[in-house]
């Protein structure tokens, strides 16, 4: 189990200078042991909150304290399966996984006094990739509403305010002393990534109840999960951009990504997420940003071929990655390739203003199949199918993380369009 990222335990005879000196900066959280000699508490800051007579807190905790705090645990009877089929099982071969199903099965418990549902393995994959798309996006927060936790003790909050509201909470620092009352998906995600070393610096905002009785819980969860406004992301879908984003670049984007998606005879038919939903293994929101960088440096050029491009880009973005499609034909009908990766969409999608200018510069038409295949054929020589061989050179040319792979390729690209 991996250790708090908080915790810098002083003895009591430790000088103020020398515990200072020895917290870790970034952490808001700390550890500490009790002078009488009692269990060390994690201090961590909060709001404490008063609703028609309970008592709550509103807490920050760093992803190290949760996954230290927190234990989960599902209704099981003698006899029942704890947990539910894991993505992939049955007659159609497992698509690779994200998540170590062994290591986090480890972290389940399973009880017949457990008031939550048996673990959505479906659920916690999608969260693990959307986790790994906040990450590499980076404008997007992955954990924004509170998960509710419930301790089995009474906590101490330390109020550090005039209006007694605002101050610090104490809590354990024991493995398992609080309990996910909502939220255990997000958290169990959110445990795979801090095993993997991915969500160092990772805050979580948490609701912490320490004063409501058992049968008090299971109604708070029973209420929790019944009163839910389901939301149908195939409707926002049908929408068009210009409903969607005040944004005109997000809005155009939309519209693209929709199409590629969508369109018959796009080569990307199918594989995007809009949304979160379909089968598609590629995210919307990190070719939208890429889609978007394309228009603001469109507009940064003014003039009637940037408002002719953006009131036809769809039929160019269809044309172009046919052509990508013709020129990379085994890596793009092969399975042991990563030419349909969301990296390598991106790093073919930065490229385009180098592509459009040399269109223009060969003085073809920017909407022209023909001439965006003649520009991008050189890439079938000088890149070649190779290039996106998962397990050989697409693994050896991976270059710190998503940002450095999809800039080491769109140089590529850019090199072979200037022959």
């Amino acid at each position: 189990m991996p250790r708090p990222t908080a915790v810098s335990i002083a003895s009591p005879s430790s000088s103020p200078r020398s515990r200072a000196a020895r917290r870790p900066r970034r952490s808001r959280s700390r550890c500490s042991g009790r002078s009488d000699g009692g269990p060390r508490m994690i201090t961590v800051p909060a709001i404490r909150l008063h609703q028609f007579g309970v008592v709550l807190y509103q807490a920050m905790l760093g992803a190290r304290d949760v996954d230290r705090l927190v234990r989960f645990e599902v209704l099981s009877y003698e006899g029942d399966a704890a947990h539910g089929a894991r993505p992939g099982h049955g007659k159609r071969k497992a698509k690779p996984s994200r998540v170590n199903w062994e290591l986090l099965e480890r972290r389940i418990a399973a009880s017949a006094e457990a008031y939550q549902r048996p673990v959505i393995r479906k659920k916690i994959g999608e969260l693990v990739d959307y986790y790994h798309q906040c990450s590499e996006v980076g404008n997007l927060p992955a954990i924004p509403g509170a998960v509710l936790l419930v301790s089995d003790r009474r906590l101490e909050f330390t109020p550090t305010s005039s209006h007694r509201v605002l101050g610090v909470l104490q809590i354990p620092g024991d493995e398992g002393v609080l309990r996910a009352l909502d939220g255990q998906h997000r958290l169990l995600a959110l445990h795979q990534m801090i095993t993997a070393g991915e969500a160092e610096d990772v805050q979580v905002p948490a609701v912490v109840f320490d004063r409501i009785t058992p049968d008090q819980v299971v109604e708070l969860f029973v209420t929790i999960n019944a009163k839910h406004t389901k939301l149908n992301p195939s409707h926002l879908i049908s929408l068009a951009g210009r409903r969607l984003y005040p944004d005109p670049e997000l809005a155009a984007s939309h519209d693209i990504i929709r199409a590629l998606n969508e369109h018959g005879e796009s080569p990307l038919h199918g594989e995007i997420k809009l949304f979160g939903v379909g089968r598609g293994r590629v995210a919307q929101a990190p070719l939208a940003e890429e889609l978007k960088g394309i228009f603001t440096a469109l507009d940064a050029l003014g003039g009637r071929q940037s408002d002719r491009f953006r009131d036809a880009a769809q039929r160019f973005f269809l044309n172009y990655f046919k052509q990508i499609a013709r020129v990379f034909p085994r890596a793009w009908a092969g399975r042991k390739y990563s030419i349909k990766t969301g990296t390598a969409l991106r790093a073919f999608l930065r490229v385009v203003p180098d592509v459009l200018s040399a269109v223009r510069k060969n003085g073809g038409d920017v909407l022209d199949a023909h001439a965006i295949g003649r520009v991008v054929a050189p890439w079938g020589e000088l890149v070649g199918d190779s290039r996106f061989e998962t397990e050989s050179e697409w693994r050896q040319k991976q270059a710190g993380g998503t940002r450095g792979t999809v800039e080491v390729l769109a140089r590529e690209l850019r090199a072979a369009l200037r022959g």
